[in-house]
């Protein structure tokens, strides 16, 4: 899914207050965007700002006292070089930061070159941070995925699986074991970075799960402000099969850990067999906690191979 484009005048009313920011020149150029190739070619957000630099074009220039200080001291000649060759970046915001005063000759190229420029006093580390975190979210690659998505003991956990075997009623039972809900249904994944993946609940569904025979139940109020999560990263998928779909498909005891493609990301994945009797929150934690332990070194199945290894060296 392609993410909508950042104009200038949404990235300044975005930050207006997180940087107390001024228009000062450019203006007319509201609808300023950042260039598509840039963006698609940019391994994050995050590469699409940075300190005034006349290798990286195209993106926000940020310029604190010593870049404003690069211009001015010099020649007026040199110093006339310096700013115009701003205008080949093609940046599609510049940002004097520092609560410095931006050059004369700087302000009038912008309004030439319909460049929009914003001053700030806050530093310029600080405003470079906020604008990396702010169009890494924004520009991520992302999809929706059909699942119920929790925070299981402090791990992001995607609950997937075949219509009718009762996801949003086993969401509803984490929950009530002290879980929480992140989205129910649909959720939008994002991927911030080349190995994370954040999952957020559509506004439209925000707090809300769906239990047939029930209907709509506004987690938040039934259970109040812990139950319910705003966003959390992905690092868990537990995928709920019918008994044919199991014995078909899937191993009883796989040799190696599974995973699921998710926007190039690989996330672990743990298959559950669904049948009458088995307490599924139950195995849903255990897979959790076995989760936990894989991703602190400890695999449970290769230490279990290692003590058969050792048996038959002994009995050799």
């Amino acid at each position: 899914m392609k993410p909508a484009v950042v104009s200038a005048d949404v990235l300044f009313e975005d930050h207006r207050e997180t940087l107390k920011w001024q228009w000062a020149a450019g203006q007319s150029a509201s609808e300023r965007r950042f260039d598509e190739k840039a963006v698609s070619e940019a391994r994050s957000g995050a590469d699409l700002v940075g300190y005034l630099n006349y290798i990286h074009p195209y993106r926000v220039q940020v310029l604190g006292h010593r870049e404003v200080a690069y211009l001015l001291n010099s020649t007026p000649e040199d110093c006339r070089r310096r700013v115009s060759r701003i205008v080949v970046l093609e940046p599609p915001v510049l940002v004097v930061a520092d609560d410095a005063q931006p050059p004369a000759e700087l302000l009038a190229m912008c309004e030439r070159a319909h460049i929009p420029l914003f001053t700030t006093t806050y530093s310029a580390g600080f405003v470079i941070d906020v604008l990396r975190a702010y169009l890494s979210r924004h520009f991520a690659e992302r999809t929706t995925l059909h699942g119920v998505f929790m925070d299981i003991l402090g791990l992001g956990v995607l609950i997937t699986g075949e219509s009718g075997l009762g996801k949003s009623e086993l969401g509803l039972e984490l929950i009530s074991r002290g879980h929480g809900l992140v989205a129910d249904d649909a959720v939008d994944f994002h991927r911030v970075n080349q190995t994370t993946l954040e999952g957020r609940c559509p506004d439209l569904l925000q707090n809300l799960l769906e239990v047939r025979g029930i209907g709509l139940l506004d987690i938040k109020a039934i259970f109040g402000e812990t139950a319910v999560r705003r966003k959390m990263r992905l690092r868990l998928i537990v995928h709920l099969v019918r008994k044919q779909t199991m014995e078909r498909d899937y191993e009883r005891l796989p040799h190696e850990p599974l995973y699921q493609d998710v926007l190039g990301v690989a996330v672990r994945k743990a298959v559950i067999q669904v049948v009458a009797g088995r307490n599924i929150a139950v195995l849903v934690e255990a897979a959790v906690r076995n989760t936990i332990l894989q991703l602190r070194g400890i695999d449970t199945y290769q230490e279990f191979v290692q003590r058969q290894r050792d048996a038959m060296l002994r009995n050799a």
